[in-house]
């Protein structure tokens, strides 16, 4: 059997936040691939907007460098759980993987979740120990752990032989050595793992075509574009292929143009052979998992599973009293078109038609994946209303069911007691408690995906931003036929249509937090804060100081209100509840009652309570 020993083909997998990133910025940067001119970002991988300011992977990107005369084409995955599908679908595509874990973090969720996908494909990994600058750094503790996942995820004899690596990526060092002192200023000992290890992909290019598609990217003048990898034979442009399509049927079609990844650049290419992972386009509605096969021997590979979406929200048009103000995609018809495009490239999310002809119920793999989507939006210049996120249930084998979420909380000891008791009472059961001895304890929960809806700020405040919090879908289970996870106060709701003035917003502090700045204009039925109580409180916001002509003694004195609290998008999604939207538009982001008026919202109240 021959192979292409001048090719090696490799996915980088790791935890959310532990340098997969900036790994591949260093491996670019030092290896034969870019011009010496040519300044390198700081995550330039990573080239979305949302993708920089928030330090995360979104999307799988390809790249490829060169390296002592070895083509290593590299797939940079995302870290997060929300994610995850791209994950799963890529590691099809590769023959071995680099494993990047946190010298002082060790494993975690997400670690346990990409290696699990790794593994099932019986992938050859490279372990990268980084950030072994760390003044916490214990990387001997932190291999046993990855040796002991390893073995618990049932990894065969030649895979638990992994070699190790120990790196700084941002300060672009490496050794054999898990000593800081001994790091050197290259990245030759991570190339060196990979070429001697990482299998080369077999050449079997003088048999009939099989390219299998992976992921989608989407292009106003070529339409969509598959990307995946060539398992067999050889793919030219103007060649006359067939395309076996996921539901059986296949179509005929021509290639017009392929792309091959170098560096940060997608470069035309004429021809690819296997064990190559290329870009084609030609084919309008080419779909992940479908294969591109010789219309003479049409073969189609083993489907792809794709994660079935978790969460669902209703997206609609807007129609507050500030609708149209600031956006300039307001109709139905825009909002539909926008979320079709989506579904072009992300094959995470369903959009079905809601209960009204402005209405689209947006499913996808969590709050955060559906968040982005909505940001995205905002930045485009859209205005849309969007409803509190709902977990999807499902019938399984005559059991309605729920999804359920394994979650890590690494945070100090003092915390412990608080975090126990709130998820206890969103019906998360303790799987694991692991004290490591420096003020820090690991916990491991099970829990309903309904009780994670909204926990972040709340963990946020019991551990006073010290505690970290992970989590990645589990399993479908029965579902607990409770609410759980709901918020436990009321909101503060205008009354009134005007401008909110600081004598108002004195006067109501003590009913609870604000949310809106004097000044700031809001309409009836907007919510304006949190209630300390559990009801739902109608304020009037806009009233001014009334004037007279009698002088006060502390007339001069200055009115001082507390800072009002800005909601952020995914803050404000977390707050909502089921009879309230959040309205989005580029500009700004509103909390509001479904129903504006407040008698008709109390009488649909008394109505609910009836049905």
């Amino acid at each position: 059997m021959n192979f292409r020993e001048n090719i090696k083909n490799i996915a980088i997998i790791a935890h959310v936040d532990h340098g997969k990133t900036s790994l591949v910025n260093e491996l670019l940067s030092q290896s034969d691939t870019l011009d010496t001119h040519m300044e390198l970002d700081d995550r330039a991988m990573d080239n979305n907007d949302i993708e920089r300011e928030r330090g995360i992977t979104i999307l799988a990107k390809n790249t490829a460098v060169d390296y002592k005369g070895t083509r290593i084409n590299i797939l940079d995955t995302p870290g997060h759980a929300d994610f995850g599908g791209e994950v799963e679908r890529i590691m099809k595509m590769v023959d071995g993987v680099i494993l990047v874990v946190d010298s002082y973090e060790g494993t975690m969720p997400q670690t346990r979740f990409v290696l699990k996908k790794a593994l099932e494909q019986g992938l050859v990994p490279v372990v990268v120990i980084n950030k072994i600058d760390k003044p916490t750094a214990r990387p001997e503790a932190v291999v046993d752990e990855v040796l002991e996942l390893f073995i618990e995820l049932g990894a065969d004899d030649d895979q638990i032989e992994f070699p190790i690596v120990y790196t700084s990526a941002l300060n672009g060092t490496s050794s054999l050595s898990d000593d800081p002192a001994d790091q050197e200023e290259t990245m030759d000992h991570v190339f060196d793992s990979v070429i001697e290890h990482i299998p080369a992909p077999i050449d079997n290019s003088d048999e009939p075509l099989q390219f299998q598609v992976s992921l989608l990217d989407y292009s106003d003048y070529l339409g969509r574009i598959g990307i995946g990898r060539v398992f067999r034979g050889t793919i030219k442009v103007g060649d006359s292929v067939t395309l076996l399509k996921n539901d059986g049927s296949s179509k005929n079609f021509r290639v017009s143009k392929l792309y091959g990844f170098f560096g940060l650049n997608r470069v035309e290419i004429d021809e690819a052979k296997a064990g190559d992972l290329i870009a084609l386009s030609g084919m309008d509605d080419i779909f992940v998992g479908e294969t591109v096969a010789d219309s003479n021997h049409p073969e189609p590979m083993p489907l792809l599973h794709i994660d079935e979406p978790t969460l669902q929200m209703t997206f609609r048009t807007n129609n507050s009293p500030f609708a149209g103000r600031e956006g300039k995609f307001v109709t139905a018809r825009q909002i539909e078109d926008r979320l079709a495009r989506e579904i072009h490239t992300d094959v995470s999310l369903k959009v079905e038609p809601g209960d009204s002809p402005d209405a689209f119920i947006v499913s996808g793999r969590g709050e955060l994946h559906l968040s982005i989507l909505i940001e995205n939006m905002r930045r485009e210049g859209f205005e849309l209303q969007v409803s509190r996120p709902q977990v999807i249930v499902r019938e399984i084998d005559g059991v309605k069911s729920e999804p359920f979420e394994r979650v890590q909380i690494d945070t100090p000891d003092e915390h412990v007691g608080s975090i126990i008791e709130a998820l206890g009472q969103r019906k998360a059961e303790m799987a694991d408690m692991v004290s490591n001895g420096n003020g820090q304890t690991r916990l491991i929960f099970s829990i309903p995906a309904r009780g994670l809806i909204g926990f972040s700020t709340e963990f946020m405040s019991l551990t006073r931003g010290y505690g970290i919090i992970n989590h990645t879908f589990d399993e479908y289970r029965p579902y607990i036929n409770q609410a759980i996870g709901r918020r436990r106060n009321g909101t503060l709701v205008s009354i009134d249509t005007g401008q909110a003035t600081t004598y108002s917003i004195m006067n109501l502090e003590d009913r609870g937090t604000i949310f809106v700045q004097p000044g700031q204009e809001v309409y009836e039925g907007m919510i304006v804060g949190e209630n300390n109580r559990e009801n739902d409180l109608t304020v009037n916001i806009t009233k001014a100081k009334a004037l007279t002509n009698v002088r006060s003694a502390n007339k001069d004195q200055t009115s001082v209100i507390k800072q009002p609290k800005v909601m952020t998008l995914e803050e404000s999604i977390q707050f909502m509840d089921d009879d309230e939207y959040c309205e989005v538009t580029p500009e700004s982001i509103r909390l509001r009652k479904q129903i504006l008026n407040k008698s008709e919202r109390e009488k649909a109240s008394k109505k609910d309570k009836k049905s």
